[in-house]
């Protein structure tokens, strides 16, 4: 089967523009980069397709600097006449294998701009490194993530879900089934092998193969981030051994109850976060635009999939009973798959979110999330309980310059005037987890209307 994906958007307006310029798609592995491609394709008269894993296909690159000789060998090679560039897809999947290769992009642009150009490739970050004349300019980026819940609802082809999901605001009868779907989606995550398993035999059974063996991939790769025995030792710690700490903020020296030093840590933290595997998320201390993230404060560790880290957990089967996955692995899951989904949904920049904090030495405080929309800086606390526990999110509101505040839970959305307990009054939009994939659409409808 083959998964519908909302970047395919981005790929057609790409397609379309005179101005194009070649485009990296740029993503972790497994996450579906090559699927993608090869559907996208067929809205072309022709293509050709090569894997610079292949050394046949690599020595196209590695023969000849020529950019002319390259694609007349190619359309030689593939039988295609030379004039049918336009209506012509040229896809170089693995690109991070020849250096050659991606700075020959620069020369497609300036010698074929009428041949579309996509290049893919999963560890480009160190290979982009290496690389002394990198086509700065000359090249377009796209970025491919896990699906998110709205992706999920139509892969599972549930097209009333996925009606009353983009109803806004939502129906008071849709809450029941997106909540219990958006459970099944955090459970599973949203690796795109996890998903069509999972629709194909309708059950939770087949699934942990699949995570086993996508975290194997990623850990043999560790040697192609590091140089030396002691940073892939640093980064294997790092790897089995991160999972345990995704429910607080951590701490570079000896991480992990390890002898490994903040530097040798830090450096190994930033290789997986450039791989995307680990991501650090760091905490702000502002509470206007633009985010500022503070690096000298701890960071959280945010997973490239919620599945792949209930899976490292081995959490999967108990919360499967659970009708609010708040609670989940003292309480990180809920936090983890929102931040995840707030990922998802910028395919043109990678974007990470931030949460907020304010720490005194008698009483500190921490926003779950804040986000940007427009000129305002929004609070996003997630919290199942009684909106006068929110006591990180009245700090931040005491110090804001707008009165806007949200509430992530599993009940009904609903929107509401509040006060801190200092008697200072903001509008309080209760949202659903399931919605957060809508919050620019949300946001827009609370910030005009109340």
């Amino acid at each position: 089967m083959i998964l519908n994906r909302q970047i395919i958007i981005k790929l057609e307006e790409w397609k379309n523009r005179s101005s194009r310029k070649p485009l990296i798609l740029r993503g972790a592995r497994q996450v579906g980069k090559t699927t993608l491609i090869k559907e996208f394709a067929k809205q072309f008269k022709f293509s050709l397709f090569l894997n610079l894993e292949k050394s046949k296909d690599r020595g196209y690159f590695e023969e000849n600097d020529d950019v002319k000789y390259v694609v007349e060998s190619l359309f030689l090679s593939y039988n295609i006449e030379l004039l049918s560039r336009k209506d012509t897809l040229l896809f170089i999947d693995e690109i991070q294998e020849s250096p050659q290769a991606i700075q020959m992009l620069r020369y497609f642009y300036e010698e074929y701009p009428d041949l579309h150009v996509i290049a893919a490739g999963s560890l480009l970050e160190f290979a982009i490194k290496k690389i002394k004349r990198f086509p700065v300019g000359r090249i377009e980026y796209l970025y491919l993530h896990p699906l998110n819940f709205e992706e999920f609802i139509i892969a599972i082809n549930h097209k009333s879900a996925l009606e009353q999901l983009k109803t806004i605001p939502l129906k008071p009868l849709a809450h029941t089934t997106l909540l219990e779907l958006f459970n099944i989606y955090t459970i599973i995550g949203g690796m795109p092998e996890v998903v069509k398993t999972y629709i194909e035999n309708h059950s939770f059974t087949n699934l942990p193969r699949i995570y086993e063996s996508i975290w194997t991939t990623y850990q043999e790769d560790v040697e192609k981030y590091t140089t030396s025995a002691t940073a892939r030792n640093v980064i294997k710690h790092i790897i089995t051994s991160a999972h345990l700490f995704v429910d607080k903020r951590v701490k570079f020296q000896n991480f992990g109850n390890s002898n490994y030093r903040s530097r040798e840590v830090g450096e190994a933290m930033r290789n997986l976060d450039d791989a995307k595997i680990i991501q650090l998320i760091y905490p702000t201390t502002g509470v206007e635009i633009p985010i500022i993230p503070d690096l000298k404060k701890s960071p959280r560790l945010q997973f490239l999939d919620t599945g792949l880290l209930n899976h490292s957990l081995g959490i999967q089967s108990e919360m499967i009973g659970l009708n609010d996955l708040s609670k989940s692995y003292k309480g990180a899951i809920i936090p983890h798959i929102l931040t995840q989904e707030l990922i998802s949904l910028n395919n043109e920049r990678y974007i990470k979110p931030n949460f907020w904090v304010r720490e005194k030495t008698q009483a500190s405080s921490e926003v779950d999330l804040v986000y940007s929309y427009k000129n305002l800086l929004i609070p996003m606390e997630i919290k199942s309980g009684k909106t006068g526990s929110l006591k990180s999110l009245h700090q931040f509101v005491e110090r804001s310059n707008h009165p806007y505040a949200v509430r992530i839970y599993a009940g009904e959305f609903k929107i509401e005037n509040a006060k801190t307990p200092n008697g200072t009054p903001y509008i309080l939009m209760n949202l659903p987890y399931f919605l957060i994939t809508q919050i620019d659409k949300y946001l827009h409808y609370f910030i005009e209307n109340f």
